[in-house]
């Protein structure tokens, strides 16, 4: 039946007759039609992954979740790559090709004998460090050693870039580049062990760090030789790392003008062979310099060609067909010396507009050039991926890893010729672009990881920002970016986003955002192993999130803490502490993954007295099932609360014999230990049948016995008026014989100490007594004790009453016995 018209919907059946169901509602339109004016909903990218013995999920909504890998989820064991898979991995981790002409490949100059020396180090198994000035051609060495080495080492040749990066980060891409274990982040110890067994030739360009850090490198990888690529300015190794020192210099005059011809492509005249000379003595024979200098011959060649070449239509622009062209080449004068040593701002002046945007947005981002793909979008030009390679071709460009970087001393040249005026300005452009990017379901984490070091100086670029809405771009991208880098194992860079968005949230008054850096730092600092770095983080973001009433976030948040508490031995989030004094009413036994149970235990006043207080145990660590396991945990409580057992059916046990000994006895008097003038109080009825740490108000009531109070006939035929103490009332006419119930007391009734005695409530059954002459005691009864603060009679120990048999007479006993044998005494 249709639920909007009522009727028969079964094939054929309509109720206008018409041969279509007038009751199916039809689509207004085609359903791939999307729907405007509502919005789409945003995809989140959820990656798990395993780091060490946690498995990580990257969520970017609420925070990434941590977990103990359950048993069947480790992730396979990581497998070496074979060097066809090392081939194609160090192909797609070059730099990218520049679009457009291509680039003139320069030859290596006066490098043969330092080429020869570092192959022989290396096939030796000795690690070099090559030193040299920045733009002295380190990286072109590198590559023909790189090269010469390929069948050294049986792991091949590592290409690493040290360009801001750590030795961790190092380890981990040496890791990477050498075993295939994706989505999977070792911990230290599998790592170390893995790259004990490593054998390659790592050519390490950029290092930006040395002594204990670079010996650290060494120890960590035995059986690998380093080529390390750095300047004079970073710390020299340690004196027991046994590091062969090779120092690069510049090239000699001559080299240097086949070099620049090379650049230029035609022979030098005179004049600029002289000129060459002279910047041979500025620059110290820097191959950087020459290809500069060429490449300012080279455009000194373009315009004497054609003086438009640069004017205001630009170079490499489209220029109009009815452009007149030169009649003749006019001269040029050479440039100057200065320009000649410093050329970055002159070639800039040259290039087309996209190149010098391109320039600009580099010197934003502190010398980071962005990838070809993203030039279109930022300068607004769609041909613009044409710009890196004008600036290759210049040599303005210099490789860094999988990237381009500006090269040396190219940015402090460019600022000072204006083109880091608009700084914040760029840099806020390309962030708003890379958050819009980073953040796109399309855009894989490893695409993120290759454009970190630009995504990181955008933001660095804009935190503390002055200007209205900088922080709070910082905080999109860095939200953007962050979870992109975790998934890309790039973590030094997850953690740089994290802390930069932290601060920037700070600053623009964005607390959910703060709460959530706070998070991710807190579940970093536990993947990494800093548990106190990770519950001060989670700490801080759960108090966040509470005062936001955000739930799922301090849910996720209190999940991560409580994972903390587990693996660093403390107490869980919200639980009890280890050693702990706990109450004897309630044993607390934990149940891995499971809440805390309570188990309550009755015990009676004399084991209550002993174990009023019960310290938590805790198992031996690495204990096994054999052993006790997870339950040698309870093992102190679970022995008390047997104990505790066996004193609570002991004392029933005696009770009953005791009842059932005097109900079965046909001659009550024969007892000594019965007593017709014995009543017990109302109020000392119901705490025999209370727990020993349970209140007489709170009692629940039981169901209803024969009342102590209630009036019993005594020998006389008067009524015995009713004691608090169990002593014989003035005016009875009880024996002098007859025990006092004082003396006998019940094995778990209170003790004075703990619960005052009661006077007792007059009824109207048994009128109040009256005042007569007390009744002296027998003397072969044995004196109760009296306690010196009230005067009353105190109860013995349980202990001594339950010394035998004849000794105990319980409440109960009395009040079922008293009705029933009060004739026969009498």
């Amino acid at each position: 039946m249709d639920p909007t018209h009522r009727g028969p919907d079964e094939f054929g059946h309509d109720r206008n007759g018409s041969g279509e169901d007038a009751g199916r509602r039809r689509p207004t339109r085609d359903p791939l039609t999307p729907d405007f004016g509502q919005q789409t909903p945003q995809q989140a990218r959820i990656v798990p992954l395993v780091s060490g013995d946690l498995l990580l999920t990257i969520n970017p909504v609420d925070g990434s979740e941590v977990e103990p890998c359950r048993p069947g989820e480790q992730p396979a064991e990581p497998v070496r790559r074979t060097p066809a898979e090392r081939a194609d991995r160090e192909r797609a981790a070059a730099p990218p090709v520049p679009p457009g002409p291509p680039v003139l490949q320069l030859p290596l100059l006066q490098r043969e004998d330092e080429r020869e020396r570092l192959v022989r180090l290396l096939a030796r198994g000795r690690s070099v460090r090559l030193t040299g000035p920045a733009g002295s051609g380190r990286t072109a060495l590198l590559d023909a050693v790189a090269a010469d080495c390929a069948q050294l080492a049986p792991d091949g040749v590592v290409r690493l870039s040290g360009h801001k990066r750590t030795v961790t980060d190092l380890l981990y891409g040496l890791f990477d580049a050498v075993h295939d274990a994706p989505l999977h982040r070792p911990d230290r110890a599998l790592l170390l062990a893995k790259l004990r067994t490593t054998g390659a030739v790592v050519v390490l360009d950029d290092l930006e760090f040395g002594g204990a850090a670079l010996d650290e490198l060494f120890d960590a990888t035995p059986e690998c030789a380093f080529l390390l690529a750095a300047t004079p300015d970073i710390a020299a190794p340690g004196a027991d790392s046994h590091l062969e020192e090779v120092f690069l210099a510049g090239l000699d005059g001559a080299a240097s003008v086949v070099l620049m011809e090379r650049v230029v492509e035609r022979p030098l005249t005179e004049e600029e062979t002289n000129w060459a000379g002279d910047l041979w003595f500025e620059s110290e024979g820097l191959p950087l310099r020459f290809v500069q200098a060429g490449a300012l011959l080279r455009q000194r060649d373009l315009l004497r060609a054609d003086p438009t070449a640069y004017d205001e239509y630009g170079y490499l622009d489209s220029r109009p067909a009815q452009a007149p062209l030169p009649a003749e080449a006019p001269e040029l004068p050479l440039p100057s010396l200065g320009e000649g040593a410093a050329p970055a701002a002159l070639l800039a002046s040259r290039l087309s507009g996209a190149a010098r945007d391109t320039l600009r947005f580099a010197v934003a981002l502190g010398g980071e050039v962005p990838h070809q793909a993203h030039l279109p979008a930022l300068v607004g030009d769609t041909h613009a991926d044409a710009a890196l390679g004008e600036l290759a071709g210049c040599g303005l460009l210099s490789p860094a890893g999988s990237r381009y970087r500006l090269a040396a001393g190219v940015v402090a040249q460019l600022e000072a010729a204006g083109y880091g005026d608009d700084a914040t300005g760029r840099a806020r452009t390309a962030a708003q672009h890379y958050a819009w990017w980073a953040g796109h379901p399309s855009v894989t984490p490893a695409r993120a990881v290759a454009e970190s070091d630009a995504i990181l100086a955008a933001m660095t670029q804009l935190v503390p920002g002055d200007g209205a809405g900088q922080t709070s771009v910082a905080v999109l991208l860095a939200r953007s970016a962050s979870p992109a880098f975790a998934a890309g194992l790039h973590w030094s860079a997850w953690e740089k986003s994290l802390r930069i968005g932290q601060e920037a949230a700070r600053i623009a008054g964005e607390v959910a955002e703060e709460a959530y850096f706070h998070h991710e730092l807190g579940v970093l600092a536990l993947c990494t192993g800093n548990p106190d770095r990770a519950r001060a983080e989670l700490e801080t973001s759960i108090s966040m999130r509470g005062a936001l009433a955000d739930k799922p976030g301090a849910v996720a948040g209190r999940r991560a803490l409580a994972l903390v508490e587990d693996l660093s031995g403390g107490p869980a989030a919200g639980g009890v502490p280890l050693h702990e004094e706990i109450p004897v009413g309630r044993f607390e036994a934990s149940s891995p993954g499971g809440p805390t149970l309570g188990l309550p235990v009755t015990m009676p006043r004399s084991y209550a007295d002993e174990t009023a207080v019960l310290s938590r145990q805790t198992a031996p660590k690495g204990a096994g099932r054999g052993t006790g396991g997870r339950f040698a945990v309870l093992g102190g409580a679970r022995r008390n609360l047997v104990a505790a057992g066996a004193g609570v059916l002991l004392a029933g046990v005696l009770g009953t014999v005791v009842t059932l000994g005097l109900t079965s006895n046909s001659d009550p008097q024969d007892d000594p230990a019965v007593s017709t003038e014995q009543s017990v109080s109302e109020d000392d009825g119901s705490e025999n049948e209370l727990p020993a740490d349970e209140s007489t108000d709170d009692a629940v009531p039981h169901a209803p016995a024969p009342s102590a109070t209630s009036s019993t006939p005594g020998p006389t035929g008067s009524e015995a008026a009713p004691t608090g103490s169990g002593s014989p009332s003035p005016g009875s006419s009880a024996p002098q014989d007859t025990p006092s119930s004082s003396g006998n007391p019940s094995s778990d009734g209170p003790s004075p100490s703990d619960k005052p005695t009661k006077s007792p409530r007059p009824t109207k059954s048994n009128p109040p007594p009256t005042s007569e002459s007390p009744s002296s005691p027998s003397p072969s009864d044995t004196p109760s004790p009296t306690d010196s603060a009230t005067g009353e009679p105190s109860l013995p120990d349980s202990s001594d009453s339950a010394s035998g048999p004849s000794g105990v007479t319980s409440a109960s006993a009395d009040e079922s016995a008293a009705p029933s044998e009060s004739a026969s005494v009498a």
